[in-house]
């Protein structure tokens, strides 16, 4: 059973994490220069995106208590330190629905998300 909770937080980690990737990678220059009506099919990636965010984070919630409470890890510093990067990513994902064309938000919400990657590598059993 545990092995299928890992799962689930990884494949959530992988939405989450790879998404930001294809965003910044692909799609967003995809649209570079384009106005108005041209920008529809971005802002209708972004929003299905962000729903699908949406349940990403909610799976890493509970995918997350559930793992650390059964190995113990909530007295773990590295495991603090990532959830207190958690709480960074969720200000700035809130600063960014405010203010959407902020591209300084989105980079550093990649960055604060590869950085609570890390912290999971070094957290896994």
């Amino acid at each position: 059973m545990w092995e299928a909770i890992r799962w689930l937080h990884l494949l959530a980690m992988a939405f989450f994490v790879g998404g930001q990737l294809v965003l910044a990678a692909a799609v967003v220059p995809a649209f570079r220069g384009a106005e108005g009506r041209d920008r529809e099919p971005l802002r209708a990636i972004a929003r299905r995106f962000g729903q699908g965010t949406l349940v990403a984070i909610a799976v890493l919630v509970v995918t997350g208590a559930a793992m650390a409470s059964h190995f113990g890890d909530w007295d773990s510093s590295t495991l603090r330190i990532k959830l207190g990067l958690v709480v960074v990513v969720g200000v700035l994902v809130a600063a960014h629905l405010r203010r959407p064309t902020n591209h300084a938000l989105d980079g550093a919400i990649f960055l604060v998300s590869l950085a609570i990657v890390g912290l999971g590598v070094a957290v896994a059993h």
